[in-house]
């Protein structure tokens, strides 16, 4: 498993301002990728949150396995404070009611506390919080009703904090993708890389295909060697040479071009072009992840 580090000034920058808003909101909504729900989870997060309540949002859950998706659901659901929901942003158009209701249920406790102490509720703060590329941007569009902040499928768009009023009892802080210091786990990293949370100029695109070939045939035996013609045996190694095979895709003297096949079979498994995957088990303890300095 390839070892793998990305944390540029910026998300330092990004992890301070964060850390000074969370003073003044009442929750956190977290975005995770539904592909990788365990290493998508910033384990900084739960450290600047300060027990606030929170609401899991899995996005891309049209790119995971369904079946998967609802165990994690079921996992990530267990705790009072803390809600979860799976999301597909691209063409699901009916949930922004569900989140602000789930956002507002989970601070009816605060909301109570001040009538009760004579004060007339203002609208609840939540800040919206994620790795890069996991679509906040893309939510707190949708959420808003109109093009509010920039999108993009890469990461490191968003660069600033932004304040938008999702409803009249509810307003959301956009925040710019932010990883970690260190991975603990080596597979966290690559797996964040697979699914386009870490910047391709960093990476070495073939490492990072094979680590993620050898983690879909080990959960998901066949689907890859239908895909590209290859024979059940086949070497991880020597896949990525069948898929430059079976793509057309040469390098000088005819041999198959890896470092092209890498990337299409990246581009090809993220955008689900070979079928729906879950990278990683609910059974894989939720609090492993560390951050490491």
């Amino acid at each position: 498993m390839v070892a793998i580090q990305w944390y540029p000034g910026h998300m330092e920058k990004a992890r301070r301002e964060m850390s000074d808003q969370l003073k003044a909101v009442d929750m956190v909504i977290e975005l995770r990728d539904a592909r990788i729900p365990k290493s998508s989870r910033n384990p900084m997060l739960d450290q600047m949150a300060q027990g606030k309540p929170k609401l899991i949002l899995l996005s891309k859950a049209d790119l995971a396995d369904p079946e998967e998706t609802e165990k994690w659901l079921k996992s990530l659901g267990t705790k009072p404070d803390q809600k979860a929901m799976a999301l597909d942003l691209q063409k699901d158009n009916s949930y922004r009611q569900k989140i602000v209701s789930a956002c507002l249920e989970l601070t009816e406790p605060k909301r109570q506390r001040m009538i009760r102490r004579g004060i007339h509720p203002r609208p609840m703060r939540a800040m919206v919080c994620g790795v890069p590329n996991a679509g906040k941007s893309t939510l707190i569009n949708r959420i808003a009703g109109k093009n509010q902040v920039r999108t993009a499928d890469k990461p490191g768009v968003t660069r600033k904090l932004v304040w938008i009023k999702a409803d009249p009892n509810l307003e959301i802080l956009d925040t710019p993708g932010v990883l970690w210091p260190k991975f603990s786990d080596p597979k966290t990293g690559s797996l964040l890389a697979a699914t386009g949370a870490i910047n391709e100029d960093i990476l070495n695109l073939e490492e990072i295909a094979m680590d993620t070939i050898h983690t879909i045939r080990l959960r998901y035996p066949g689907v890859l060697e239908a895909a590209y013609g290859a024979e059940e045996n086949i070497r991880t190694d020597v896949m990525l040479d069948q898929i430059a095979v079976y793509r057309h895709l040469a390098a000088a003297g005819e041999q198959p071009d890896r470092k092209r096949a890498a990337g299409l079979f990246l581009h090809e498994m993220r955008r689900g072009r070979l079928g729906r995957f879950t990278l990683e088990s609910p059974d894989e303890n939720e609090n492993s992840t560390s951050v490491s300095e």
